[in-house]
């Protein structure tokens, strides 16, 4: 088998690939993230996590890269993560009561043969009806500043759930699991 990389800095994305029992390196890429004038939120994530396992080939010959990249959209809006208390409660007071899709682009790239398998795993959050002082306790006690969204799903972030629905949870934090079990499986990794 060819070794593992993950492409990310994340810790969530670290945490979950930990779930398989593979034996794993991460590395993080440098590519631009802008959003392209015209493109959809869907196409974005795919690029971007191609871009990012792409990134490594070079300096990661014979490896299987494991590039990933997440959007919410809410409405026709893409918000991304916060980094502050007051654009976190700008974005769960706009959230409240709706529905928030997160788009979680996945990207296996094999850069020995140079074969890349791509998709974008969708999964939808709606959420309860928040009040300001709801919102401003969650944000004090859970500091979501680097999550999309203004939430952590895998903590208190829960709560301001009112359902969810989509094919794999692990989406939702950043690293679809299942899809990538069929695409390391395609690749013939033996998952434990």
């Amino acid at each position: 088998m060819l070794p593992l990389l993950l492409a990310s800095s994340s810790v969530y994305r670290r945490e979950l690939l930990a779930r398989l029992q593979l034996e794993f390196t991460c590395s993080s890429p440098d590519i631009d993230e802008s959003h392209r004038h015209d493109e959809s939120a869907i196409d974005l994530v795919k690029r971007l996590a191609e871009e990012k396992a792409r990134a490594l080939a070079g300096s990661h010959s014979a490896h299987l890269i494991i590039g990933s990249d997440q959007v919410a959209v809410l409405g026709e809006r893409i918000i991304g993560k916060p980094h502050t208390f007051e654009k976190a409660r700008e974005q769960l007071l706009a959230s409240s009561g709706a529905s928030v899709t997160f788009l979680t682009g996945l990207a296996l790239l094999n850069s020995q043969t140079g074969q890349c398998q791509v998709d974008c795993v969708p999964f939808t959050v709606h959420m309860r009806t928040l009040d300001q002082a709801r919102i401003e306790r969650y944000l004090r006690a859970e500091q979501p500043y680097d999550c999309a969204g203004s939430f952590k799903a895998e903590g208190l972030g829960v709560s301001l759930f009112q359902s969810t629905e989509g094919p794999d949870v692990t989406s939702l934090i950043g690293l679809p699991l299942i899809r990538l079990i069929d695409m390391l499986l395609a690749e013939g990794v033996r998952i434990p």
